[in-house]
């Protein structure tokens, strides 16, 4: 009978690298008012998953809908004006 084992390294190897970088943190922090306003998304429409929503319900999913649309677009022009030549948008 054969064994099977890996003769390579692990995928993963264990370092010191496993922490984020300073950049990756910058990129959650800078991203972090469209990441809160999903999550206030999906907490709306997983109230309402096994049940008919309410007006109140329909109220609150399009007030979350509407917050993700202006995170997204101030997160776009924010990028966009960052990339501007002096900085202007």
């Amino acid at each position: 009978m054969k064994h099977i084992v890996a003769l390579q390294n692990l995928v993963t190897p264990w370092s010191d690298g496993l922490e984020p970088s300073d950049a990756e943190l910058d990129a959650i922090e800078w991203e972090m008012p469209l990441i809160e306003a999903d999550v206030e998304l999906l907490d709306a429409e997983i109230a309402v998953l096994d049940r008919a929503p309410s007006e109140l319900d329909e109220r609150r999913i399009r007030r979350a809908r509407r917050k993700v649309l202006n995170a997204h677009r101030t997160l776009t022009n924010r990028a966009a004006a960052a990339s501007m030549p002096g900085g202007a948008a």
